[in-house]
């Protein structure tokens, strides 16, 4: 975010006095938090950075009560663990056991898969997403560029190198091996989708349309139950550690006194 747009923000939005049992949060410090927590409006920019804060002071208040101090991890701040360590302590999970696990993984077949990875080239035919004459005439283009791939496949990085609007092009649109959170989701989501070869019609993203030829497709395969246990175990304690979480907070918010802020019956308050 840049310094400009940062200023503009914190000058148009009027910021609470916060405090938490009688500590106050310095209003330069919410002006910073601000920038972590975009928002369709300011208003809700603004109640996100005060429960972080709030949230967070209520936390170190506790571990002070508690005398925890902790070492930080690699990359952690000092503050970051001694709530780390907190939570750890104060709040109970119980491990998923067998049988929940396999309710878990009878329910959602399709959300357990071995790793995956595609390597693949494209043409990009850029377009904003509103642009909606625009993506008409992309996508004409785009199918008019398949009719003749689909002819001359040897053509594909010509065609990318003199109409593709991603960098690629100077490759003739290889864009290599990709893997998950590489690329937009929507151009993943139907990548999956698709065999190897080139694609039929053309895929639509933020950036526009793609003429796509997937060239390799590895892993993706359904996982067994020996297999996925471990990581249907993880995703349910994490489920029901944010459930316990934001429920230590709420009651500590309850017997706070906080000025500035309150916290709502569905504000649901997490660790931030």
């Amino acid at each position: 975010m840049s310094c400009s747009h940062y200023e503009q923000r914190v000058e148009h939005v009027d910021l609470p006095k916060l405090a938490v049992n009688g500590v106050a949060i310095a209003a330069d410090e919410l002006a910073r938090e601000l920038q972590y927590h975009p928002a369709a409006s300011q208003g809700e920019a603004l109640h996100a950075a005060c429960r972080a804060l709030v949230v967070r002071q209520l936390l170190l208040q506790r571990a002070s009560a508690l005398a925890i101090s902790a070492e930080a991890e690699q990359g952690e701040a000092a503050e970051e663990a001694r709530i780390r360590t907190l939570i750890e302590r104060e709040v109970e999970v119980p491990e998923a056991d067998e049988a929940s696990c396999r309710q878990w993984y009878a329910a959602n077949p399709a959300r357990l898969a071995s790793p995956w990875r595609m390597r693949l080239r494209h043409v990009l035919l850029a377009c904003a997403p509103d642009d909606l004459d625009g993506r008409a005439k992309a996508r004409e283009q785009a199918e008019a560029l398949l009719a003749e791939l689909r002819e001359h496949p040897e053509r594909f990085a010509e065609k990318a190198m003199r109409f593709s609007a991603c960098p690629s092009k100077d490759d003739g649109g290889e864009l290599g091996w990709i893997e998950p959170g590489q690329t937009v989701p929507e151009f993943e989501r139907r990548l999956l989708r698709e065999a190897p070869g080139l694609l039929v019609h053309p895929l639509e993203s933020r950036y526009g349309l793609h003429v796509v030829e997937l060239l390799a497709r590895e892993g993706g395969e359904p996982l067994d139950f020996a297999e996925a246990h471990p990581r249907i175990a993880a995703y349910l304690r994490a489920q029901v550690l944010q459930r316990a979480v934001s429920q230590y907070i709420a009651v500590l918010a309850s017997e706070a006194r906080i000025e500035g802020f309150a916290f709502a019956a569905a504000d649901s308050p997490l660790v931030q």
